[in-house]
């Protein structure tokens, strides 16, 4: 996959607006309610599918190498092992799905609510199955844990995410959606 300059910058400078929102955190129990699935959808909403996955990627390698932008400040490899691994892993499918709905649609309030909200389900599914596997609970107990008290905030993020990356997206000319 080729980039050009100008993706590769954006993305970087997302993936910054990504590390900067995940720091605000509510904490609920084991899994932090964040603002990180707000900016991936934001965020893809606004780059599209090829930068803004690849801006969600970057975010996720900053963490992974020990660069304080995760939740809370948080930073290392073993977030990526510990309950809230599922999550982050859920946030590339999530970027990746959510721009691909909204290209395959059209850009407009009403298909990026619904493909942010798609796209939180899945980051939601993601950090289910792997509370369901990494800690051995019973499929109701991870759908409880993991899916569950996360659905209204989720619904909420979504909405706000694709309202407002439209709204941006169609006054900056950085959007790959700009010529719909």
């Amino acid at each position: 996959m080729k980039l050009s300059s100008r993706e590769i910058v954006l993305a970087g400078l997302f993936a910054a607006v990504i590390s900067i929102l995940a720091q605000f955190t509510i904490p609920l129990g084991p899994i932090p309610l964040t603002l990180q699935t707000f900016a991936v959808g934001f965020v893809v909403t606004i780059l599209g599918k090829k930068t803004g996955t690849i801006a969600v990627l970057i975010y996720l390698l900053m963490g992974m190498i020990g660069l304080p932008v995760l939740a809370g400040g948080a930073a290392g490899i073993a977030h990526y092992f510990g309950p809230t691994g599922g999550f982050l892993i859920g946030f590339i499918f999530q970027a990746y799905f959510t721009a691909l709905i909204i290209e395959k649609t059209q850009f407009n309030y009403f298909w990026s609510i619904v493909a942010n909200i798609i796209g939180a389900f899945i980051t939601l599914l993601f950090g289910s199955l792997w509370l369901k596997f990494s800690g051995d609970l019973p499929w109701n107990t991870a759908f409880s844990a993991g899916m569950i008290p996360f659905i209204l905030p989720g619904i909420i993020k979504a909405l706000a995410a694709g309202y407002l990356g439209v709204l941006l997206g169609k006054r900056l000319p950085i959007t790959t959606y700009a010529a719909h």
